[in-house]
């Protein structure tokens, strides 16, 4: 058995992080990434562990959940962390890869977007030439703010804009206590919420440098070192059409329409 030991091929854990984030079920959100963090964590043995990162962003609260659940694993674990974004690690995705200590991109991944956004419809123009008449009761002066069945109020559009600074000064403290010194730009070329190719967010120091999970994977394992993948248990093929179908609807409106108030500012 231990000759077995000795010759099996050395593996680096590889977490899985892949989607919009958002707290719906099908999203990835706290409860769906925390058992692949747990599994990944504790079985890495003091080998560094990777994060495969594949997010457009979504939910500030989720990001900051999943983020800081892994920098609590890790610090527990004493390993260090590389996140790895493909295609995309952007708004949200990137808030997660921050809590890597090392984060590789690829030149032409999109990267950063450090910003927040909000937003929606205003119907009132329309539900008044079909002759509909808008009747709702609250109980405090402000429980209808944003309500889009009525004419848009300044006060509710300064209230929105605070709550998009503030969850910006919170995005931004996040970014400068992980990337530290590292960061080379000035403020309005790192924070003003524009994704960026992966080459310029090196320059900018928001990643340190150009890999992919293969690749990673050897460097830091050796050229025999092979990824042990932590993913989501795909479902059966049949019950899975319909949550498939469903999860691309949702992802396409939240991609295209972000029309909550808070859970897509990121």
């Amino acid at each position: 058995m231990s000759g077995l030991i000795f010759w099996r091929k050395p593996r680096i854990n590889v977490i899985e992080l892949h989607g919009m984030i958002a707290s719906r079920m099908g999203g990835l959100n706290l409860a769906s990434a925390a058992p692949l963090i747990e599994r990944g964590f504790a079985s890495a043995r003091g080998k560094p562990v990777i994060l495969d990162i594949e997010s457009p962003g979504g939910s500030p609260v989720q990001s900051d959940l999943i983020a800081s659940l892994i920098r609590r694993r890790a610090e527990k674990a004493k390993v260090e962390v590389h996140a790895v974004i493909g295609d995309v690690g952007a708004s949200g995705g990137y808030w997660i890869a921050c809590a890597a200590d090392k984060i590789h991109a690829n030149p032409m991944s999109l990267v950063a977007s450090i910003g927040v956004r909000g937003g929606g419809f205003g119907f009132s123009d329309l539900i008044a030439r079909i002759g509909v008449e808008r009747r709702l009761y609250t109980a405090g002066a402000h429980k209808a703010r944003l309500d889009p069945f009525r004419p848009e109020i300044p006060d509710d559009v300064a209230y929105a804009q605070e709550l998009l600074d503030a969850l910006h000064v919170r995005f931004k403290d996040w970014v400068r206590a992980r990337r530290g010194e590292r960061l080379k730009g000035t403020e309005d070329e790192i924070f003003d919420g524009a994704a960026m190719l992966g080459e310029r967010g090196f320059a900018l120091g928001l990643i340190d440098g150009f890999s992919d999970v293969d690749s990673l994977v050897r460097t830091l394992g050796g050229e025999k070192a092979r990824p042990k993948v932590f993913r989501p248990r795909p479902r059966g093929l049949l019950r899975r059409i319909p949550r498939l179908a469903a999860d691309a609807l949702l992802d396409s409106i939240e991609e295209r329409v972000q029309d909550s108030v808070y859970k897509n500012f990121l």
